[in-house]
Formats: C-alpha cells, structure tokens, sequence
C-alpha cells in the first residue's frame, strides 16, 4: 500500500515526517486555525464552504498563510489525488491546518522559520466512521455538562481554532457520566450551544429546532442538514433551546463531518421521544444519501467491519 503523503507548505513529504516544532506558536499556544472536510466517492463535499470558513478564521486570527483560497483549493485537490491510491477504496477526511510559525524567540532553529505552517492530510474514515456505525440505528446519548461554552466576547467559537481545551474538558466530564456519553454544552444563561465539534438540532411537532449561531460554531453539516430540511419543505428555526425543551422534543440529532448526522435518542439518561431514530431524522439522512450517491449509513457498517482488520 501505497504511503499517505502531506501537504507541506508547498512540497508533499510523508506523513510520518509531518511535524511542527515544539516551538511554533500552534503548540505554545494553540494559535493554529484548522478545517476538516470529507469526501464521499472520493469527491470532497462542499469543499469551497468549508474554505471560505478556514479563511474567516484565519482572518479572525489575523495569520496570513500566503495562499489565496482558489490556491489552497488547487492544494487540497491536489493533495486528495495523490492519496487516493493509499486510501484503499474508503473515503477519508481531508485536514487542514495552518499555524502561525515559530515563536520570534526561537527563530533560527526552527526550519519552517517564522513563517505559517500550511499542511493539509487526508486519513481514511475506516475508524471515525465505522467506530459510530451503531449509532445510526440505536442513536447516541448526550449529557449536558457544568463545563460551558466560552462566550464569543471571550475568543469566538465561529472561529475554528485549536484553541479547544473547554472542549476537551467537557468531553472528559461527559465521560465521568457516562463513558458512552457525549457533551452538550450550554452557554451562560443556560441554553444549549453544541456538541464538543458537532451541531444540535430537535423536533417538535414537527418543527426543527436548532440553538442560534451566535456562540457556536457554525458547522457546514449544519448548514448543509438545514438546506436538505428546506427542500423537503420542513421548517427549522434557530432559537435559544434550554434543557426543559428537549423534555419535550419528538426527536433530536447531532451533525458533524464524518459522521453527517446521527440520531440522538437520550439527553442525560432521558429518552428522546420514543427513544428511537425519528422520521424527520430518517429523511433527512436519506436525501443526504441520495445527494452524495452512496448509503451513509450503510458505508458506516461497511467501514466497521474493515476496522477490524484495518492497519493504518
């Protein structure tokens, strides 16, 4: 099998030899903007949206990475064709990641020197995909957790950054309450933002609901699931959702890139409505499915069992 290769400023080296010194500011002090896309039949989705959010982000973060965006696109596609004979069929997640360089201190030690780090690597879904399989038809079960999202007064979660430790320890809480759990968080006054990298959305009489973009990230399958709603004629509408509303929703899910959407059907060792994936959730996936000419699901299924025998 043929080995995976990096994006490196310019030049493609192994990913075994992708390495960011210990003295760039990305590890110093997380100041590293980053974009996850994957691929579906090896053509990446939506590409350009989650472009044009990496470059707002790095506006947001004031790094220039001395690429345009129509140049990084050219990268990422050429950077995707590369690889594609070290994928072995599967689809993967394409990942950018742009430091802002050394630390002025340490320049001359550093190779990349001050200079940003731009790489972009692709890794097989076999495992992000496969390891959530299951939960396309039993769903997933989410705990609200003390630790809360940061405000965007503070550092603006819109932008997608590294800089991610509520993150990190939101999930570890989450954890604690119930190691197949995952966290949503709510903002200062209560209300539910996101998942620790995923997007919130509920059903009431047959109504989507989903938390208001102001301090969360504004996810591209988020957007992408509100678009499928609105060409099947399902209203959805951003609104402050505490706790006390999703008592009473029909259905929920949660959206992210590699997994799409996956039902969720327990909030804090509640169920969800019946406690089983609903029907909205059900077309929705489908017209995703139908959109991008493979099965999610079913391609989720197929990577867990390659997982088993996988060798990265």
């Amino acid at each position: 099998m043929p080995q995976r290769l990096v994006y490196w400023n310019g030049d493609f080296i192994p990913e075994s030899e992708a390495r960011v010194s210990i003295f760039d500011f990305g590890v110093m002090y997380g100041d590293m903007m980053f974009e996850m896309t994957r691929t579906f039949n090896h053509k990446p989705f939506r590409l350009r949206h989650h472009l044009e959010r990496l470059y707002n982000s790095l506006a947001y973060g004031q790094i220039d990475c001395g690429l345009t965006i129509d140049q990084m696109e050219a990268a990422t596609l050429a950077t995707l064709e590369k690889n594609i004979p070290a994928l072995d069929g599967a689809d993967c997640q394409i990942m950018h990641d742009v430091t802002r360089g050394a630390i002025p201190s340490y320049d001359g030690i550093v190779k990349e020197g001050l200079s940003p780090v731009v790489s972009i690597n692709v890794w097989p879904l076999i495992r992000h995909t496969g390891g959530m399989a299951s939960k396309y038809h039993e769903g997933a079960h989410f705990v609200y957790t003390q630790q809360r999202s940061v405000p965007a007064r503070y550092i603006d979660p819109k932008a997608k950054s590294r800089t991610r430790l509520f993150y990190r320890l939101a999930e570890l809480e989450a954890a604690r309450l119930d190691p197949a759990a995952s966290a949503l968080l709510t903002d200062e006054h209560g209300f539910i933002t996101e998942g620790t990298g995923n997007n919130f959305f509920m059903v009431r009489d047959g109504e989507i609901l989903t938390p208001k973009p102001h301090d969360i990230l504004r996810g591209v399958s988020r957007g992408a699931c509100m678009d499928f709603a609105q060409q099947l004629g399902i209203s959805v509408n951003e609104a402050d959702i505490d706790p006390y509303d999703v008592r009473e929703a029909d259905e929920a899910w949660f959206t992210s890139t590699t997994i799409c959407m996956i039902p969720i059907t327990k909030v804090h060792f509640h169920p969800v409505g019946d406690g089983v994936p609903g029907p909205i959730y059900k077309k929705l996936i489908d017209a995703w499915s139908n959109e991008v000419g493979l099965d999610i699901p079913a391609q989720a299924s197929d990577y867990a069992e390659r997982a088993k025998t996988w060798k990265p």
